[in-house]
Formats: C-alpha cells, sequence, structure tokens
C-alpha cells in the first residue's frame, strides 16, 4: 500500500465531493473540476475527508492508490487555493504581452509567437518580462507554462530565454580566444 494514499484528503467548508462511478468531482469556491477514476482504487467520502482505497493487493493497483489521492488533493487544493506558476524573460528585445485571449511574444525570432491561452487559465505579462500563469488545475498551470517555456530554453552562456521564476541556470564560461 501506497504511504501518501493512506491518508486522508480533508474538505475544507464551503467544498463539495461527488463521488459517482468511475468519476469524482469536486466544487469550491473557484470553480469545478472533474477526474475519471480508474478500478483500480475505490473512493469514498466519509464526513469531512476523502478516502482512497486499492481495490485488491495488485502492484498497478498500489500505484494507482498514491496517485489518485494526490490527485483528488490537487483539485481541492485548487477549487480553494488556486495555483500560479511564474516564467521570467531574459534577452534583449524579448517581450510578451497578453492581447484578449492571446499571448503575443517576441523571442527573437523573425516573427512572434502567438500562444492561444486554454479555457480555464489566466495569464498576466508585465513590461519587466514576468509572465504569471494561473488557475484551478494544477496539470493545465503546469502543461501552458512548460509549453511557454519550451519556446526559447534558457540558454547557459548569456542566460537568455525564458525560465521559471525560482529556476536556477547554471551559466558558462565561453570561448576565451586565446592564440
Amino acid at each position: 500500500m501506497s504511504k501518501i494514499g493512506k491518508l486522508p484528503v480533508a474538505i475544507p467548508a464551503g467544498v463539495t465531493v461527488t463521488v459517482n462511478p468511475g468519476m469524482i468531482t469536486v466544487k469550491g469556491p473557484k470553480g469545478e473540476l472533474k477526474q475519471d477514476i480508474n478500478n483500480l482504487v475505490t473512493v469514498k467520502v466519509e464526513g469531512t475527508e476523502v478516502i482512497v482505497n486499492p481495490a485488491d493487493n495488485s502492484k498497478n493497483a498500489g500505484a494507482a492508490h498514491g496517485l489518485y489521492r494526490n490527485l483528488i488533493q490537487n483539485m481541492v487544493t485548487g477549487v480553494t487555493t488556486g495555483y500560479s506558476k511564474t516564467l521570467v524573460i531574459t534577452g534583449v528585445g524579448y517581450r510578451a504581452e497578453v492581447k484578449g485571449t492571446e499571448l503575443v511574444m517576441n523571442l527573437g525570432y523573425s516573427s512572434d509567437f502567438i500562444a492561444v491561452i486554454p479555457e480555464g487559465l489566466t495569464v498576466a505579462a508585465d513590461a519587466a518580462g514576468k509572465i504569471t500563469i494561473s488557475g484551478i488545475s494544477k496539470q493545465l498551470v503546469g502543461e501552458f507554462s512548460a509549453q511557454i517555456r519550451k519556446l526559447r530554453m534558457p540558454e547557459p552562456y548569456k542566460g537568455k530565454g525564458i525560465r521559471y521564476d525560482n529556476e536556477v541556470i547554471r551559466r558558462k564560461v565561453g570561448k576565451t580566444g586565446v592564440k
């Protein structure tokens, strides 16, 4: 059995958790999230806690046990506080701005990159080169921020590119010009 899976998920006030066959729904002050549930686990709501148990003693059921417990925990956290990631754009002339439902970025290429902001996410870009992506789905926030970062990965020589706010880029020394 999974150590993480054994822990119950606490349901805060204002959040409702509904378990249907094959589906779990979490509603809260920020919105509603749904997740398909595998038949390897059983999910029960008891009072103010959600309890996840494996259906049998197989290895796959043990792996799904911890996975679904964490997915439910992420859903509860998302509908109460939400998730956000901050990206930093570094480079001469690199900039980003939000135009309606699109994120327009100039990243040193001949044309601008235009990324359509997925439904359920909010994106804010400031003049200092910071992009803040926030939403209630941890998976959606992480996936969109990874796609944006992939457009211009940070490079180790000059430090140009898009990096996460808390990411540290190990800088390398370039050529020395020895004759």
